[in-house]
């Protein structure tokens, strides 16, 4: 009698939450290739569903131009404030430029299994998007409440993944990873997005309607809007502005929700880049955020090398670490 084949172990690779932060997945999965580590499945939540996604679909290098191009009068372009929609940003702008490069990818024809995560607005449930429109299960995952609004999908509407499972190591093992790395990105976030010398939170990381102001480049926000912006994003000296106050909540909300996760769900690797101190909308420090990905790694090496050894999976790459 013939003896099964014995398939080799997979890996997956769980990416978590952290808006602007997430260019450090960018930098970690540069670092895990050039050693020779490949995901065989990617599970991503709000931003690491968007990096990852894009990874998926081999745009990883146009996604790294744009990043890196950015400043923060042209994010400030990429700002359409709304009033009637369930968030202070409509994000069309940014889906444009994602349809730019992705335009109609299908989750399905990617080359390795892909799950995005989302939550449920209504019931709170969990919601795993692994079919579709790719661009969609992005837009779902990346809804951070007030902030965009919700996603209709499948006739559910879906908010940032975040809140229910910031790092989804669960669905890489629903999904038949034998060895998981997981990327969070707010392992060191609580007390750092403050301004230096005082307790205030700043949430974007830097003012925003300073920019909104002096950028002449950006679409104007529409008259009827201006009022609700400012007082939005206006910061008194000694207290915190209400999108601060907001967004600064949901930030402890997730750290509270992964550290809880993490104890009963811990990876086999757990790469931590230390990026706490990057406002969730300094899109514009993705150099600083690539090089930390890339950091966090090489620090994670010996976890890295001890795992790939238990699970009998070697590198692939000239510096891989059981080459």
């Amino acid at each position: 009698m013939s003896q099964p084949v014995r398939q080799a172990p997979r890996i997956g690779l769980a990416l978590g939450g952290g808006a602007a932060r997430g260019w450090a997945h960018i930098g970690v999965l540069r670092a895990l290739a050039r050693i020779g580590v490949q995901a065989d499945i990617i599970a991503g939540t709000s931003i690491g569903a968007v990096v990852g996604g894009v990874a998926m679909a081999g745009k990883m290098d146009a996604l790294e131009d744009w990043a890196r191009a950015l400043n923060r009068r042209r994010l400030v372009g990429y700002l359409d404030f709304r009033i009637r929609a369930g968030g202070l940003i409509g994000g069309e702008r940014l889906l444009t430029e994602l349809k730019r490069h992705l335009g109609g990818t299908t989750i399905e024809s990617l080359p390795l299994p892909y799950t995005a995560v989302a939550t449920d607005l209504v019931t709170g449930h969990e919601v795993w998007i692994s079919n579709g429109i790719l661009i969609d299960a992005m837009r779902a995952s990346m809804s951070l409440p007030g902030v965009f609004p919700p996603w209709r999908w499948e006739g559910r509407w879906l908010v940032d993944g975040a809140l229910v499972n910031p790092v989804p190591i669960s669905v890489c093992r629903a999904l038949g990873a034998q060895m998981v790395i997981a990327v969070n990105l707010n392992a060191d976030v609580i007390g750092k997005t403050r301004r230096p010398g005082t307790s205030i939170p700043t949430a974007a990381g830097f003012d925003l309607l300073t920019l909104i102001d002096e950028d002449g480049e950006a679409p104007p926000v529409p008259s009827r809007l201006d009022a609700l912006v400012r007082r939005v994003f206006r910061r008194e000296p000694d207290q915190p502005s209400l999108f601060g106050t907001m967004v600064g909540s949901l930030g402890i909300i997730m750290d509270r929700i992964t550290r809880s996760r993490l104890a009963g769900e811990p990876p086999d690797v757990h790469i931590t880049p230390r990026i706490g101190h990057v406002g969730l909308l300094e899109f514009d420090r993705a150099e600083e955020l690539i090089a930390e990905g890339e950091a966090a790694v090489q620090r994670a090496l010996p976890d890295i090398r001890d795992a790939l050894a238990v699970f009998g999976i070697r590198g692939q790459g000239p510096t891989g670490p059981t080459s």
